[in-house]
Order: C-alpha cells, then structure tokens, then sequence
C-alpha cells in the first residue's frame, strides 16, 4: 500500500481556545484511522498569511506533537519541518528523542533551513543568511545523528558544538528518528539530504518536482550513495470535491487565497481526478504524498483518507 501523509496546519477551528486542541485532536485521530501513515504539524510561531497569518492561533510544534503521541498510535509523527534558527540542536535531539519514546518510536525529525523572517523578529531570534542558515544546517544534523547513534557524541562547529553529550533515554526506533530534510535548492538543500538525510521533502508542480529528484540524484552520485535509499516526500494541499464545477470554483477560491503557485502544486478535483492527479504524483518519483486539507473537518479527512488507502493498496510501498 503506498503511504500518504497528513499535515494539520490550521488552529482556526471554531471556538474559544479551550476548543483548539479537542478540535486539533478530532482530526488528527480521524487521519490515523483513515490510513494516513504520518502526521505533520509546522514548526512555526506565526500562523503563515494565507491562512490568516499573526492574528490567528499557532500551537508550538513539540509540545503539540507530544500530545499527539499520547493520544495516537499507529501514525508517524514529526514537524514540516524544524526551523534550524528556533532550537539548540542538542536540546532538539532530545525533544525528538522524546518524542520518541512517548510515540512508541513513531518520530520523525524534519528539519530545514527556516524563512518567516517576521516570527525571527518578533520572537527575537537572530535571522542570519542563506549561507550560514545552511551551514548551521549541515551541524545541526551531524549532531541529532550522533546523538540519536552514538552513547557519548562530540562535535565542534562554527556554531554548534557538544561534548561527550549523553542522550538517555535512547530512540526506541532502532538507527534513532529518520532525519528528513525540508526544501529544494539544488546547490546545498539537496546536497544536504544526500549525504545525511533518511528522507527529502520538496514542493512544486510536477515538472518542479521531477527536475529536483534529477538534481537529489546527482548529488547522490557525487557521495556514492544510493538515491533509493532517500525516501521522497512532497507536500501539496487536498481539496475534494463533489463535482467538476465545484472543483472549479475550488480552483478558483485557492488560487485568490493561496496563490497560483500553491494552487498549481494543490490536488483539486472529483474522487476520480484526485486519483489521477495523485497517481501523478506517485509516478514523478514521490514515495509518500502529504497532504494537507487546511479547511476540511474530520468527516472530509476520513473521506480523504478512505479513497487514498482504497484506490492505491496495491501500489508497493
């Protein structure tokens, strides 16, 4: 059975905020059951505009994920993805650890390099270049391996470094959380996930996506390593619809909210066209889809979820 992820990104649910989690939890629960075989909050302080941006309620991430792994059981669990810039690595290590051991050994690190200026500075958290964001990129995740691998880990970077650092209790996942990183830039992204990355995640339309698996696999080349052993992830929006026209005018509606580019990179249709579209998808090298269905309660999530597990069970994870 091919493998589909769910990301949650939107807290705006009706209510006070006392409702914010119970709602949350409605339709995390709803996408475990309904065969989602990961789940995936934003490592953000802001809410991003298009869904409402500052004015609007954001949960922070590890917290969340916590309660999530009480309160789940089969599902993946991670962040889409980690800014590098929020977290000391080692503290992150340990967050993920825990997870971890909470999950039952269901954690996933996702991290990258960070971009919403606009939290850095309100939150007061130093917002360098693309360069050095990078380079603390690369340290940041020599040090979660070590410390999810090693008993004692050592490291001494520019801007990171620990010292015969102990991290117990122990990942229960055996090899320690998969390291997924986020983002596309084809000169240091991707050479990032070739040689340290269990897992890439990249975005775009299709064309997009083919041509940077194409760059992935080159830079594996470059290490020798064997791009099969990187698994793909894309991350695109959800909306199904119950006819053609409908899905129309959902086209519409998201490329006015969200833009053009995010609807170009979205699954709109019917139950049939979003099989096509995602078995496109599936046929352009990703290896699980995630999905996010910002505005859909958690019958529209099961809905979502039964027609993805039920037309591709036979697709070979």
């Amino acid at each position: 059975m091919a493998r589909f992820g769910l990301q949650l990104p939107n807290f705006t649910l009706g209510g006070g905020d006392d409702a914010i989690f119970p709602r949350f939890l409605e339709l995390a629960t709803a996408g475990e059951e309904a065969g989602f075989s990961s789940l995936w909050v934003m490592d953000h302080l802001y809410q991003l505009p298009a869904l409402g941006g500052a004015d609007q309620p954001m949960l922070e991430a590890y917290t969340l994920l916590g309660a999530l792994a009480a309160r789940t059981e089969r599902a993946e669990l991670g962040t889409l993805v980690t800014g590098v810039t929020y977290r000391n690595p080692a503290l992150l290590a340990k967050q993920v650890t825990t997870l971890d051991v909470i999950s039952g050994g269901r954690a996933v690190l996702g991290i990258g390099a960070a971009w919403h200026d606009i939290e850095h500075v309100a939150f007061g958290y130093d917002f360098p270049s693309a360069g050095e964001r990078l380079d603390r990129l690369e340290e940041a995740v020599q040090i979660c391996r070590a410390m999810f691998t090693e008993p004692a880990a050592t490291f001494q970077g520019p801007h990171y470094r620990v010292d015969h650092v102990q991290n117990v209790p122990r990942p229960l996942r055996p090899g320690g959380p998969p390291i997924m990183i986020g983002g596309g830039g084809e000169r240091r992204t991707l050479a990032l996930v070739a040689r340290y990355a269990d897992r890439c995640n990249v975005s775009g339309d299709l064309d997009t996506v083919r041509h940077k698996l194409a760059v992935l696999r080159d830079h594996c080349r470059d290490v020798g390593r064997d791009p099969a052993t990187i698994r793909t992830t894309r991350l695109g929006g959800l909306f199904l619809a119950p006819s053609a026209s409908a899905a129309d005018e959902t086209r519409r509606m998201v490329t006015d909210v969200a833009g053009a580019e995010f609807a170009a990179s979205s699954t709109i249709g019917t139950a049939d066209e979003v099989t096509e579209q995602v078995a496109a998808i599936l046929g352009a090298g990703i290896d699980e889809p995630i999905f996010n269905l910002p505005f859909a309660p958690p019958a529209t999530v099961r809905e979502v979820g039964a027609l993805l597990t039920e037309r591709f069970a036979a697709v070979a994870d």
